[in-house]
């Protein structure tokens, strides 16, 4: 599933480093020349593009990155050190454009791939540079020239790497809510969710995943009944399903156990490669069951089911066992990133 993620960052280059003035004193040499060096330039801000990077909320952390400006020149015509260059990870697929102008600078679409977003300042000139035969003394220097500094907007096209399954109701839209800053329509009657909704999940301040709430799947949805038919397809992108069950439903609707198969016939029915895909079981509304009941009730459907796969309780609503799912997740993708990785090189 695709969707845009944009982020707001400064870049600033650094400036170049100033000429010097100086002149040789030494040992009988006590009229020596100029021998002021010149200055280094500044570092320039690169983006490039990585593989282990899959979202843009990290610059909520660091909105700012500055590239190291140049070193002043010294005596004996010695150049200043030019400044380190400072290189951005981003997503593949970010789009970079300039936040006051709209230009759009660059696309960054492989692995590996850079893009300068911010020039470092050229070097300053020391005195030497400016000796002529009619000033062999010159009292002269020049500065660095400022580097750049841009406000940047980020967009990526993302592609969730979790899918949440589940009839209407069950609760997809409360459990993006209660786990990201996503902020779906959450109400008590079928079919709130009438368009996808994407939440990028943050565990730590450089861990993060993307989930995507759907509209919710009914009985007959691989033959075009209901609104989850045209996503159906865009699962078979995401890397694992969370297949949502509201664990006390309302009396006219489907049993818990009715409902989760129903949901596994359609995505039979659509596809063997999307009913192979990692999924897990998510019994959620278990703030609705007497605290003592909560493990029986749901052990009835698991057994029920015949689950072998994952098995997390939670309530969305309040975000009870949310913390332990969303952990849960990050560490599965990041394994399955690493196998992937190991594959490719063997």
């Amino acid at each position: 599933m695709r969707f845009v993620d944009e982020a707001e960052v400064r870049v600033e280059a650094g400036d170049g480093g100033n000429g010097t003035i100086g002149f040789r004193r030494e040992k009988y040499i006590p009229m020596g020349g100029p021998d002021g060096g010149d200055g280094g330039d500044g570092g320039s801000v690169y983006l490039i593009a990585v593989e282990n990077v899959n979202t843009l909320v990290d610059f909520r952390y660091h909105a700012v990155h500055r590239a190291q400006r140049g070193q002043k020149g010294m005596s004996r015509n010695c150049t200043g050190r030019k400044g380190d260059d400072c290189f951005v990870p981003v997503p593949l697929g970010t789009k970079v454009s300039d936040f006051e102008t709209g230009e759009v600078i660059g696309d960054l679409t492989e692995v590996g791939e850079t893009l300068l977003v911010a020039k470092g300042g050229f070097h300053g000139l020391g005195n030497t540079r400016f000796k002529s035969s009619i000033n062999r003394a010159p009292q002269k220097a020049s500065k660095g020239s400022e580097g750049e500094h841009r406000i940047l907007i980020l967009e990526l096209t993302l592609i969730a790497d979790v899918g949440l399954l589940g009839m209407p109701n069950a609760g997809k839209s409360s459990l993006i809510r209660s786990v990201s800053a996503a902020t779906p329509k959450v109400a008590d009657y079928p079919f709130t969710t009438l368009h996808p909704n994407l939440g990028v999940v943050s565990v730590d301040d450089l861990r993060s995943f993307v989930i995507a709430d759907i509209p919710g799947v009914i009985e007959g949805a691989a033959e075009g009944a209901g609104l989850g038919l045209q996503f159906l397809k865009h699962l078979s992108r995401t890397g694992l399903l969370l297949h949502l069950i509201d664990v006390v439903p309302y009396e006219s609707m489907d049993t818990p156990v009715e409902a989760a198969r129903k949901i596994i016939h359609e995505v039979e029915k659509w596809s063997d490669d999307l009913a192979n895909k990692p999924r897990w079981l998510v019994l959620n509304k278990t703030d609705r069951l007497p605290y003592d009941e909560i493990n029986e009730r749901c052990q009835a459907i698991v057994d029920e089911l015949g689950w072998t796969a994952p098995v997390f309780k939670i309530a969305a609503i309040n975000g009870t066992g949310t913390k332990e799912l969303m952990y849960a997740i990050m560490n599965f993708l990041e394994a399955e990133r690493e196998r992937r990785k190991n594959s490719e090189q063997e």
